[in-house]
């Protein structure tokens, strides 16, 4: 039945440009790019700022093409629902700009290259791990959980985590608790992210029966639920600081604040859950958030960051101390 529907559309491809835009658009390269900062991010902190820039671009490339290959095959068992809601209708597949058996040998072919890249350039575990980001994607969120469970985000967003510890094994050739803890931090950011998402297209996910959590609980429960995660993203961001000791003081003010400014777009959605304006607020604050927070391990990474805020740490007593006989000599 499904592919009557997709032989009623006309291909739309009419030159070889089109034909590579098509293909492109099937890997969705939006989300891509989300990981693949936070796989650059990781690396960063595990090599200390001191990253080999050869092998910063083949473990980016190489999560670039696990990334497509997922998202590929999530367009193509999605291909259904997406021809049904006018936001994803005139994707590839749904639209007839690309078959799915071509999508499949796409798909099959960007896993095959992204295993033989990193496996090649860094190590067996980098690829295995990459190859885990897909099957989890596709066979735990798109296949089991994404028709089936109010979850379906929170378990199955752990694919979306995966990408740090590829990135730290790169590096390191094995996985620390400061990689385990990047993975959390994506883990926990996941469903605020993709709820905040869901409550503003929760009439698309309704028309085609996805259970997503505005859909069955409505919106005041979903806003409740992003803001006990944005609340418990905060204490697990610190954890980089103290116990592990990884990140250092600028690190540490950025994960601070960026926390509380998205527990509080959290607080102000729970106020306005049917908003539309407030839950995209809050989808795009969480963009912004994961962004910022990645350049901030970076940032707090570099050796100069070190020695500036050591510097400042020794004048700082001396600036205290000036400051307070001036006070006392103004009184």
């Amino acid at each position: 039945m499904q592919e009557l529907i997709y032989a009623d559309v006309p291909r739309r491809n009419q030159n070889l440009f089109e034909v590579l835009l098509s293909y492109y658009q099937l890997t969705k390269p939006r989300i891509i790019v989300l990981l693949l900062i936070t796989t650059a991010g990781a690396m960063w902190i595990a090599s200390e700022g001191k990253v080999d820039p050869l092998l910063l671009l083949v473990t980016i490339a190489g999560g670039a093409l696990a990334s497509a290959s997922a998202n590929a095959i999530n367009c193509l068992y999605d291909r259904d629902i997406d021809y049904l809601m006018e936001r994803t209708r005139n994707r590839p597949l749904p639209s007839g700009r690309v078959s799915p058996r071509d999508a499949l040998i796409f798909a099959i072919a960007l896993a095959v290259v992204s295993f033989g890249l990193l496996y090649y350039f860094t190590n067996l575990l980098a690829a295995m791990l990459a190859m885990s980001g897909i099957l989890t994607y596709v066979g735990v969120y798109t296949c089991w959980l994404k028709r089936s469970s109010t979850q379906n985000i929170v378990i199955g967003g752990s694919a979306g985590a995966i990408p740090p510890l590829v990135g730290w094994a790169a590096v390191t050739g094995d996985l620390s608790w400061a990689a385990w803890v990047l993975f959390a931090i994506i883990f926990v950011w996941t469903p605020p992210h993709f709820w905040a998402l869901a409550m503003m297209i929760r009439d698309d996910y309704a028309k085609v029966g996805i259970p997503m959590l505005p859909v069955v609980v409505g919106d005041a429960p979903t806003s409740k639920q992003i803001f006990y995660y944005t609340l418990l993203l905060l204490p697990v961001t610190l954890l980089l600081v103290y116990p592990l000791n990884v990140m250092g003081s600028f690190y540490l003010v950025c994960a601070i604040g960026l926390g509380v400014k998205f527990i509080a777009k959290a607080a102000a959605l729970i106020k306005n859950p049917s908003d539309r304006t407030e839950s995209r607020s809050v989808f795009k604050y969480s963009i912004l958030y994961l962004m910022l927070l990645c350049a901030a391990m970076g940032i707090d990474s570099l050796p100069i960051t070190h020695t500036m805020i050591g510097h400042l740490s020794d004048k700082l007593p001396h600036l205290m101390s000036n400051l307070s006989q001036c006070y006392l000599q103004a009184s």
